[in-house]
């Protein structure tokens, strides 16, 4: 957990170790001799959350979340401090613990709704910047998990986007803008795990298409010198000579230190073809781009 939920505990260490003691001298022997149960015992003789202050219960949330490794069942705790003492600062504190208790549990979307209240109810608090970084985790935590649906990726961008431009002095800021980046770079990898199936199986246009896609568009990833190179690829097979040479161009400029290039260079010059801008084409139009640098 960050730094941030450390300050959220303030006090209640001690404050849990009182209810700890308390519970240890309620769980001696009753009147007729049975073992009396404490708040941690079975759930049908604890005491009533109702008896117990919103402090108490923050407490045995943090107890279950840390202790008992119940994320789940801290969330139901923390939950249940905001209902029955809704206007307290126990209320707003526990809201943001259910948001990250749901989040450990892998209940993105409570962790995404719980976060959300919060920055609806308190926009201008200290904690709101670690609401919109959890509201973001519970969209990037679910990129590899949704197959080639990438509606998830798109809106971790924007979440993540949320915390770099309207909390850039937070801690969560720098962390986010490395996820951002990693969430970027893998659509630009979902668009080449296409065009590379589309080349395979020699369907050249739509084989294109995606790869001008990370081009034009994703052209700050990691993703693009391949994709420079299966355009070349790819118009030296349909026969578009000037093309594949332009696209050998961009990529020696860019990056020459490349193995992409290594490769792209050595299928030009195989064809007696050199890595030069010529010819008019959308490549040519990022080749003057890449030479102006308006896009790097």
């Amino acid at each position: 957990m960050a730094s941030r939920r450390e300050k959220l505990k303030t006090g209640v260490k001690i404050g849990l170790a009182l209810i700890v003691v308390a519970t240890v001298s309620a769980c001696g022997a009753r009147d007729d001799g049975e073992p009396r149960r404490g708040l941690f015992g079975p759930r049908e003789n604890t005491t009533p959350l109702e008896d117990l202050g919103p402090q108490e219960i923050f407490e045995l949330a943090e107890f279950q979340l840390e202790r008992n490794d119940d994320p789940e069942e801290a969330a139901r705790l923390f939950n249940e401090v905001e209902r029955l003492y809704p206007y307290s600062e126990w209320a707003k504190r526990s809201l943001i613990m259910a948001a990250f208790s749901y989040h450990s549990d892998g209940d993105y979307e409570a962790s995404r709704l719980a976060a959300q209240r919060y920055i609806d109810f308190y926009p201008a608090d200290e904690d709101a910047a670690y609401a919109q970084y959890l509201l973001a985790l519970s969209y990037y935590d679910q990129i590899d998990q949704v197959g080639r649906d990438q509606g998830i990726t798109f809106q971790a961008l924007q979440a993540l986007r949320a915390v770099i431009e309207f909390y850039p002095d937070s801690e969560y800021a720098s962390s986010a803008a490395l996820k951002f980046d990693l969430a970027f770079d893998h659509l630009a990898g979902k668009e080449m795990e296409i065009g590379r199936y589309y080349l395979r199986r020699e369907h050249y246009t739509a084989a294109i298409s995606r790869f001008r896609v990370v081009v034009e568009e994703f052209q700050t990833t990691t993703q693009t010198p391949e994709a420079l190179l299966r355009l070349v690829e790819a118009y030296l097979s349909l026969g578009l000579v000037e093309e594949a040479q332009t696209a050998g161009a961009i990529l020696g400029y860019n990056f020459q230190s490349s193995p992409f290039y290594d490769d792209a260079f050595n299928q030009l010059t195989g064809q007696d073809l050199a890595p030069e801008a010529t010819g008019e084409s959308w490549l040519r139009d990022v080749w003057r781009l890449t030479v102006r640098g308006d896009w790097l």
